[in-house]
Formats: structure tokens, C-alpha cells, sequence
């Protein structure tokens, strides 16, 4: 749900160059289930515009009316969706709506946060107990202090819900291939941040990559990885046997959350065994982590089936979930 943050705060900058006042709703609590779960946001704009959801699209209609009196008055206000007798989630959103107004402090924090990959906490105080009522507000904590955002201060004697959003998703793509365009185009739909690199003999340009926030020309075998964290995914697939080794040489000291490579199982143990005679002291966890063939099996043929195939597996594998029907999922769906 970070992607969804940064394109409110986004949305909120074009919205206050054309004058327009804002409202944020964030769904705070819930009793039951529901289509999302608290944390989700939308922001919407007083022209009757719209960004993010807070469910499938049937609650918007209900936070639209109700934010008029936020727009009018200029205070914070707690609504409820009872989706039981029109959703059939059999569940009651809690809804805070607070007038969006963060100020250069707040912007520059939050930038400051989402360039170094650092995670966003944030804390809403509000009340179940439906009306206005100030001091419901939600404040950025960071280390050098917490920043609000909208005006006033919370009220310490409200209920409190805290979220933590990791950096946003960040998928590395090695290929300059048509497989490399649909997956890319696929991950910046889903929100993900995502690079490409191939190397220099290829004549590409970051145009033939849309949705692509960085893009790289290199020597493969001079490459130096940046840094990658938890919430970083990697897949090679420029359909060069020697290319997809050379990065994977130049790799072995990354620890990404993710490794992938396209083709079948034997071209992935032929490059282990490459790799594993070039290394002095080959790390088992490295060997372990890489996937190959890339992707679930879902019966993909298509370049863009085989796109999404790869997303799925990568975001089981980071969100730590074993891939099933939820017919046949035991339990909640959300944990």
C-alpha cells in the first residue's frame, strides 16, 4: 500500500495547484471482513474527483457524501459502511475523513523516507463514535519528528491505529526483450518501482520500457548491483546464456528478496554449475534463493501471462505465503 500513499500525496500536489481542497478517508478499524483491510486510503477532491479505493468500489459512493461536510466545515469526521446488508463481507468499515492539508515539513520528510527505501509509520487517532470531532488526525513518525497531516494536533485520549508501509516493491529486470516490456508495464500497474538494466550493445532506451522509473546501460561483467533490501525482487531474462552469468556473477554478493531466471530447469542448473566454478567460497543462501524456472505454473503461455505468473511467485515468495485456491484456504483470507 505504499505505491497508493505516494500517488495520494502526488494527487494532493496537482489538486493544490489548481486550487482545489482536499479530504483523506482511511479506513481505521473494522468489525468482521471486509474487501480491504484498515490502512487502505483515498483521497478525494472537492471537483468530485477521486484517487486510491478504500474497497471494490462500493463504499466510494457513501464517502463521497459524506466527505461534503468535511469540505465544508473544515473538520474531521468519523463514518461507518455497514457491509453486511450491501456488500455481503459481513463487516462494518470505520472510516475516518480529515481535511489533507500537509505542510513543506511533512512533504519533504516524505520524500526524504520513500528515496532511501526507509519504511512510513503512521498513527490515525479517532474515534468509533460516528460525527465531527477534533483532535482525530494522522501523523508520519519519523526519527526527527513526527509530522501531521492536516492541521491541529491529536487527541491523546482517542483510540490509535498504527501502520507500518516497507518501502515500496521494487522489481530489478536484466533483459531488453518484449517479455521485458510486459513484465515491467505489469509490476509499475501493481505500483511497483521498477528498473532496467541491459547491456550496452543492446540498442534500447528507456522509452521501449513504459512504467520503467530507472533504466541502465552497462558492461555486464564491470555491472556493480546497488544495494537491495527485503522488498527487492530480481529476475534476469535477456535470453543470453552468458549475460544471464555474468550478472549472476556480479549478484552473488546481493541479497535480494527475490532471484529470478527465465528458462527451463535444466539451463538453471547449467548455470549453477557455471557459477559455482567461478566462485572461491559459494554461498549456500545465495544458491538457495534463486528460482528457476521463473514463475508459478498457472498455465501461462502468452509473454503477459508469463508476467503475471512471475509477479505471482515473486509476491508469494516476499509476503511469505504458499500459493493456493482460497477455496481451499483454511481460515481468513488476510491474516
Amino acid at each position: 500500500m505504499t505505491h497508493e500513499l505516494i500517488q495520494i500525496v502526488e494527487a494532493w500536489e496537482r489538486a493544490t495547484e489548481l486550487g482545489h481542497k482536499t479530504v483523506l478517508a482511511t479506513v481505521v478499524d473494522l468489525d468482521g471482513s471486509s474487501y480491504r483491510r484498515p490502512g487502505v486510503r483515498m483521497l478525494l477532491l472537492e471537483n468530485g474527483a477521486a484517487y486510491g479505493a478504500v474497497s471494490g468500489g462500493c463504499v466510494e459512493k457513501e464517502v463521497h457524501l459524506q466527505s461534503q461536510e468535511v469540505f465544508q466545515t473544515g473538520k474531521p469526521k468519523m463514518m461507518t459502511y455497514d457491509g453486511r446488508y450491501r456488500l455481503g463481507c459481513e463487516g462494518i468499515l470505520y472510516i475516518l475523513l480529515e481535511p489533507f492539508r500537509p505542510s513543506k515539513a511533512f512533504l519533504k520528510a516524505f520524500r526524504q523516507r520513500v528515496r532511501d527505501r526507509q519504511p512510513l509509520r503512521l498513527r490515525s487517532s479517532y474515534t468509533r463514535e460516528v460525527g465531527s470531532r477534533e483532535g482525530m488526525l494522522t501523523v508520519m513518525e519519523t526519527p526527527g519528528g513526527a509530522y501531521a497531516f492536516g492541521d491541529g494536533s491529536p487527541d491523546d485520549t482517542l483510540s490509535v491505529f498504527r501502520q507500518e508501509l516497507p518501502p515500496r516493491l521494487r522489481l530489478e529486470l536484466f533483459g531488453g526483450e518484449h517479455d521485458t516490456v510486459q513484465l515491467a508495464a505489469l509490476a509499475a500497474q501493481a505500483g511497483w518501482e521498477v528498473c532496467v538494466t541491459v547491456a550496452a550493445d543492446e540498442a534500447r532506451t528507456q522509452s521501449y520500457f513504459p512504467g520503467a522509473a530507472e533504466f541502465r546501460a552497462v558492461i555486464p561483467e564491470q555491472w556493480d548491483p546497488p544495494e537491495m533490501d527485503g522488498q527487492t525482487a530480481v529476475v534476469l531474462m535477456t535470453h543470453s546464456y552468458t549475460k544471464d552469468l555474468k550478472y549472476l556473477i556480479r549478484l552473488t554478493e546481493s541479497r535480494p528478496a527475490y532471484l529470478g531466471v527465465l528458462g527451463p530447469a535444466s539451463r538453471r542448473e547449467r548455470l549453477l554449475g557455471d557459477l559455482m566454478d567461478r566462485l572461491q567460497a559459494p554461498d549456500n543462501a545465495f544458491f538457495d534463493r534463486l528460482h528457476g524456472p521463473a514463475g508459478i505454473d498457472i498455465g501461462a503461455e502468452t509473454p503477459q501471462e508469463i508476467a503475471l505468473s512471475i509477479l505471482a511467485e515473486i509476491l508469494s515468495v516476499i509476503r511469505e505465503s504458499n500459493p493456493v485456491p482460497l477455496r481451499e484456504k483454511d481460515g481468513k483470507i488476510h491474516s
